[in-house]
């Protein structure tokens, strides 16, 4: 089988490393893939957006299955783009994506089916939304309605914070157009999960749990990032309240899509808070979250591309989705500065040991040696029988990734190991 992923980062080459395992695939191209993701597949310099060429390279390449990854070409239609042509696809069509690609569609998805999410209200002008922040409880939640890379959505502790964040997204357009209209939202408190599920629009067969850290610096301090760093499983996320959000979460919001006509087929990211009221839903993603994905393939022990063609062919129910007993630590190796600026093109160097653990990000290939290209460089994953030596391994593998201006927190899995005690 000669398959195609579609994407740039590590989460892409994550997949790209878990699809290799199949016997039956040939060849696994990425478009655009980066310089590490070439060592396990052929990269093609189109861009992840660019739904056209994509169309045609798949076509002409006689691809026999298609991974869309990302959450712009999602929204964009890509995998619609790709069945037109015939091509079989894991993920969302764009009218499932919406999911994701717009907060206030899905705030006002989980009201109308009674889904446990924060209370909310939305905005289009900037006035109305000013107004309702001088008796906002706060702190409250500004969040962009449409992509922001993981990064449009601000705690607002003051009043003053909340109107800034708000009149950077509506008048600065510090998102683009994403934040034209923006989500104001309770502020909610509690143990963070991120639970990833697969799904054929009939049922849910959820991942192992993890827990992400989103903030540049350690302590949970700084500013919002894509994720410096996840362990999984979460050890907040117990059976019990994996019952709970199974019922009152998950096939909900499988049936509200359905309902609506929007039936999503793929992987359901659940951004959820642990509240003193019960699991609530933060976030929905349409795509495999990034880093997340980097610490639950790796527990996958069944097939993914098994796994993935029976969500697009709607056989889930007979498909076995089982996970190691174990666990798993990724710690991102960022360039200083990120999430904002940050400077480019230095040498990467890796061990052998620490290559076979690690999954590229934001690199490329200049001169046949890879050299950074992005915030997050490199994401380096561990597995072990205990939290704590997989934390450990972790880390120990990273200090074999060096370039220069490298940056990693350095409490990656501390606060699910005091979880544990």
């Amino acid at each position: 089988m000669n398959l195609l992923v579609v994407g740039g980062g590590g989460r892409e080459h994550a997949i790209v490393r878990s699809l290799k395992r199949n016997p039956a695939v040939q060849t696994i191209y990425a478009a655009p893939g980066n310089g590490g993701i070439a060592k396990d597949a052929v990269c093609v310099n189109i861009a992840a957006t660019d739904i056209e060429k994509i169309v045609t390279f798949a076509t002409d390449h006689a691809i026999d299955y298609a991974v869309v990854a990302p959450d712009d070409p999602l929204v964009l239609g890509c995998v619609d783009a790709l069945e037109a042509a015939g091509i079989p696809c894991f993920g969302p069509r764009a009218n499932a994506a919406i999911i994701e690609g717009s907060k206030a569609f899905s705030k006002d998805l989980m009201k109308k089916y009674g889904i446990p999410t924060a209370s909310y209200e939305i905005f289009t002008e900037l006035g109305a939304a000013l107004d309702y922040l001088q008796t906002a409880p706060i702190p409250t939640v500004i969040k962009a309605d449409g992509l922001a890379l993981g990064k449009g959505v601000i705690i607002a502790q003051t009043r003053e914070e909340a109107k800034a964040a708000v009149t950077d997204m509506m008048v600065n357009a510090k998102f683009g157009k994403s934040g034209s209209t923006v989500v104001i939202e309770e502020f909610l408190t509690g143990p963070e999960v991120s639970v990833l599920a697969f799904t054929d629009g009939k049922i849910v067969k959820p991942m192992v749990s993890s827990m992400d850290h989103k903030r540049a610096g350690d302590g949970d301090t700084g500013l919002n990032t894509g994720g410096m760093g996840t362990v999984a499983p979460n050890p907040y996320y117990t059976a019990e309240i994996a019952d709970v959000c199974m019922k009152e979460i998950f096939l909900p919001t499988i049936a509200a899509m359905n309902a609506e006509g929007r039936t999503f087929k793929g992987c359901l990211y659940f951004g959820l808070m642990l509240t003193p009221n019960g699991p609530k839903v933060i976030e929905y993603n349409c795509r495999f979250g990034d880093p997340e994905t980097q610490v639950v393939l790796p527990l996958l022990q069944s097939d993914l591309l098994t796994v993935m063609r029976a969500c697009t062919d709607g056989t889930l129910a007979e498909t076995e989705v089982k996970f190691a007993d174990k666990h798993a630590c990724c710690v991102i190796t960022a360039s200083a500065g990120y999430p904002e600026s940050y400077q480019k093109g230095f040498a990467i160097t890796m061990t052998d040991e620490a290559e076979a653990a690690t999954y590229v990000a934001g690199a490329k290939l200049q001169d046949g040696k890879l050299v950074t290209s992005g915030g997050r460089v490199t994401g380096t994953t561990a597995i072990a029988d205990s939290l704590e030596d997989a934390i450990k391994q972790a880390y120990a593998l990273a200090d074999g990734v060096q370039f220069e201006r490298a940056y990693r927190r350095s409490d990656i899995g501390q606060r699910a190991l005091a979880a544990h005690k």
